[in-house]
Parts: C-alpha cells; structure tokens; sequence
C-alpha cells in the first residue's frame, strides 16, 4: 500500500494499495486507558516470532478487544502461514512489514480467505512495537495477512494538535503522554488495526528497520521469517523498550 500522508507524515510509502488521509475515524472519544504497554497474565497466549540472523520477537494480543483480528494472526501463525517469509518492505522511523506470500505488497488473505473487518480500539494505539494489520486506503475492512510492526520516531505535541486541528482526531491525556514521551505513528490512528504489542525483542525491529533498502522500501539483503507460533506467556520478564532506544529511535 501506498501511504499518501500530508507533508508532517513526509509522504511516507507504506502498506499494500494508495491510502489518503491521515486516521480515518474519530475513535478516541473518551479517556479510556491505553493498554499496548500492559503485560499478559501468565499462561496467556503469545506471539513468538522467529527472524532469521536476528532472534526472538514477543508480542501480547489483545482477543478481549478485537477478537477476530487476534484470532486471523493466530490461525494463520499456528498453520504455518507466516514461515520463511520475508519482510518486504521496510521504512526506517516508520515501520517494518511482511505477511504477504508474493513478497511484494500485493497478496495474503485472511484464516477465512479474502479480507475481514479487523476493526479499531481507541486502547489500542501506533506506539513503537505496535502490531497493526496492513489495508488498503485506512480501511479495516481490507485486513487479510500482511501486517506491520510500528518503530515510528519523534512526535510532538504541534503534530498532534495539527492532526486534531485538521484530521478531527482525537487524542486522549495517557495518549498524548506516550506519543510525546516514545514516539510512533499517531496519524495512522483510526484507520488500521492495531491488536498487539511487542513485549521483547523491540531491538530486533529497531535492527531490521534499519537495514539497507532499495528504491521500493525492499531490503537488499531479504529478512526472513522463519516461523510465528502462539506459545502460553511465561511470566519473563519484559522489555517494552530496547536497551539503547534513545539512539535507535533519536527519542531525546
């Protein structure tokens, strides 16, 4: 997809098919907690992927909001859907994307076949180490496999004011606080699905998203998935952040 972002979004290319606009629906109408950066309950199941040359990467979903996206990843992580493929378009301070088996933006489809309403939660929100499932035009409706992971950079509150002003968004306080104070994707709020967060491992997606690309977003050298499995949290411990995020991310 092609993001098609006003000038503060740097008119970034991302995704499967032309998208317009930044953050399609008003969702956060209320100061309901934002919950990416809460832990699972042991025994709970997560997502682990495994990324060849680069390790393990955790992340939490969140069925209670948005069940049929979790249960889409999942089914489609537990049947093996997601193993050996690559990481076909990577966008360094923005976010790092595969689950497409053409490796080139145009294919995947949901457990079902074809595409499904993922829907949005005004909880859930584009922070560093959000899992968001790839559409076209900033609509849910065309979720199916393709996903990203957000690495995002600096935000500040001038940019969130414009998108109010001009997007009619809406931000909550906590919201406001994580944007600020950590980064990410504020603008695409709203339009796409966000159902999980990376619980360890957010170095590794700092790492890839970092790598050499061509002129269409591809890294030059492939970054493979080598499987994704749901396995019961163990209660290790977490790591929303990566050790040295402040160099990674230029967050100051």
């Amino acid at each position: 997809m092609n993001l098609k972002l006003p000038a503060y979004c740097l008119s970034l290319l991302v995704l499967m098919t032309p998208f317009s606009g930044c953050g399609k629906k008003q969702i956060q109408l209320q100061d309901l907690p934002v919950l990416n950066y809460t832990a699972p309950a042991e025994g709970e199941q997560i997502i682990v992927m495994k990324i060849k040359d680069y390790g393990e990467v955790k992340i939490r979903l969140f069925p209670d909001l948005l069940p049929e996206a979790c249960e889409n990843f999942t089914t489609l992580a537990d049947q093996g859907y997601y193993d050996e493929l690559i990481f076909h378009r990577v966008i360094q301070n923005f976010m790092i994307q595969g689950g497409d088996p053409k490796g080139d933006g145009t294919g995947g489809e949901s457990c079902w076949g074809g595409t499904f309403d993922g829907g949005v939660s005004s909880q859930l929100i584009h922070v560093p180490g959000a899992l968001a499932y790839a559409n076209s035009g900033g609509m849910t409706s065309t979720d199916g496999s393709q996903f990203y992971i957000v690495t995002g950079q600096q935000v500040d509150t001038n940019l969130l004011d414009s998108l109010v002003e001009n997007n009619d968004m809406y931000f909550s306080s906590e919201a406001t606080e994580y944007y600020t104070q950590y980064g990410g994707t504020p603008y695409l709020d709203g339009g796409y699905t966000v159902f999980g967060q990376v619980i360890d491992g957010l170095d590794i997606v700092f790492q890839i998203s970092m790598t050499e690309t061509n002129a269409n977003d591809k890294p030059k050298k492939a970054v493979y998935i080598e499987s994704v499995r749901t396995e019961p949290y163990d209660n290790s411990q977490i790591r929303w952040y990566p050790s040295d995020y402040e160099s990674l991310s230029g967050v100051q």
